[in-house]
């Protein structure tokens, strides 16, 4: 099997993975449950909030582009709420291998560039020797919204939720090409950090590089029977979608 290649980790761990492709939730359950973990998944950030909170997963695997509530967001509210969770950002439209700017998780991963690096990451996170140490402080996490249009002057603005009051307010906003903003609160003065999410491009070319499509035909896994060669075989077309989002 897939697994066989990699040793069986040092601590089992509960994994939940988010993503609004069922092929790809489908595939990535089967293959960490191979390799021992108990697996939940989602298909989108509403739905896992109301899994999170019917049992704390360790690791959370997050796409970062869905509907509803996108990875961007469900990262940010993850981090303030949840901090012990440790997070996987995951996408197919952006390419490298480090944590982005704005990105509040651990560590992330490109789609299509192999199941190995994804359980490596997922495998070093079950040891109980694992030490996140590129994680920011939860307070730095921006918080992810929508543009609102514009007010009666004509102004470009965002209505703003305090995280720490959970008051609202508008804010107007500035013409800097920055990907995180600054706001206080003008009611209990809080320090906020924010991103806006784009209709169709969630995030700022300065955090991501577009990665060009590829098409990439699926690679068949041996495994024992023909029954699990289904399951195998779909593994690598979910992980390698086309085109790549």
């Amino acid at each position: 099997m897939l697994w066989e290649r990699y040793e069986m980790p040092d601590a089992k761990i509960d994994l939940l993975i988010v993503d609004d492709q069922l092929t790809i939730r489908n595939s990535l359950s089967y293959i960490f449950t191979g390799l021992g973990h108990t697996v939940r998944s989602a298909e989108d950030g509403f739905s896992a909030l109301i899994a999170i909170r019917q049992q704390v997963p360790d690791v959370l695997l997050c796409d970062l582009n869905m509907p509803g509530m996108s990875g961007f967001e469900l990262l940010s509210v993850v981090r303030r709420r949840f901090p012990s969770i440790q997070a996987i950002a995951m996408s197919g439209a952006f390419s490298g291998e480090g944590l982005q700017l704005g990105v509040a998780a651990d560590a992330f991963y490109e789609k299509g560039t192999g199941l190995s690096h994804l359980i490596q990451i997922v495998q070093g996170m079950s040891s109980r020797d694992f030490r996140p140490s590129l994680r920011s402080p939860s307070k730095l996490a921006p918080i992810w919204i929508h543009r609102n249009g514009h007010n009666p002057a004509g102004e470009a603005y965002v209505t703003i939720t305090c995280p720490e009051c959970m008051r609202t307010y508008p804010q107007v906003l500035d013409e800097a090409l920055h990907l995180i903003h600054e706001s206080a609160c003008p009611f209990c003065s809080s320090l906020i950090h924010y991103a806006i999410l784009q209709p169709t491009d969630p995030a700022s070319p300065q955090a991501f590089q577009r990665k060009p499509v590829v098409l990439t035909m699926p690679i068949p896994i041996r495994v024992p029977n023909t029954n699990q060669r289904t399951a195998a075989e779909l593994t690598l077309t979910a992980i390698h979608p086309i085109p790549l989002k």
